[in-house]
């Protein structure tokens, strides 16, 4: 029998496509992927390392961080290198240098796997709450007028940490689906994969969010807190990187 020379992550992306080819349905008000397939694809993604994708660790000296890109500015702390994207999902690679963080930020109606393939980092995942007849604490410093409709009551799901022997973190619309991401002790690199893609036209764009601290502690515990919707934060910057792994196409 002849041996599979199907590179792993183009396995990863045609499973992908059967994972979730039912999100968009009108009868799947949920966006859940398809139970077995999804089992599937996790296991695929698991199996995923640096060298599938012909990937080294970026050198975390202070010369490579302030080396200028191709159009003379400064190389972002983060960059995406893009591998695919189809109605169904997108699917590519966060390169992080050592230290930076991607902001806390949403993924509207929105799965997500994310595997890390160098590196260590630590993802601070929260699930928004009804807030429907809850009045908001005082924060400090007080917020105007203007911000309260940006309001979000939301709940401190976890912070955990993940390397590549880690299983892969899940977001689906309804868990998870805030969350922030730090690299730790050095550069880290992990696949994204969003399912269905981020998408304006179709309320699927990204919020960013800062968590706000109340003036005096909640009655309702330490995991619930509130969020305020902001603009992409001016120091936060993602750059492109070129992807030079195995061709995929799907």
């Amino acid at each position: 029998m002849p041996r599979d020379r199907t590179p792993l992550i183009q396995k990863i992306a045609q499973q992908a496509s059967l994972s979730f080819k039912d999100c968009l349905s009108e009868d799947n008000g949920d966006h859940k992927p398809l139970p077995d397939q999804h089992e599937q694809l996790l296991s695929l993604v698991n199996a995923l390392r640096a060298a599938d994708l012909k990937l080294a660790p970026r050198k975390s000296s202070s010369s490579s961080s302030s080396r200028p890109g191709t159009d003379g500015a400064q190389n972002p702390p983060v960059t995406y290198m893009h591998i695919c994207e189809t109605p169904v999902f997108s699917m590519g690679v966060f390169l992080l240098r050592s230290g930076a963080s991607i902001p806390l930020h949403d993924h509207p109606g929105m799965n997500g796997m994310l595997k890390v393939l160098y590196g260590k980092v630590s993802v601070r995942c929260f699930d928004k709450l009804d807030s429907e007849g809850v009045a908001p604490p005082a924060f400090e410093p007080p917020l105007s007028h203007s911000d309260v409709p940006s309001l979000c009551r939301s709940m401190l799901r976890c912070v955990s940490e993940y390397s590549p022997s880690s299983t892969a973190c899940l977001l689906t619309p309804q868990r998870d689906n805030l969350h922030q991401i730090q690299a730790l002790g050095g550069p880290a690199a992990f696949l994204d994969i969003l399912a269905p893609p981020y998408d304006p036209d179709n309320n699927r764009d990204c919020h960013y969010y800062r968590v706000l601290q109340p003036s005096a502690p909640s009655s309702e515990g330490p995991e619930e807190t509130w969020l305020l919707e902001i603009p992409q934060p001016e120091e936060f910057s993602c750059g492109g990187q070129v992807y030079s792994g195995p061709p995929v196409t799907v």
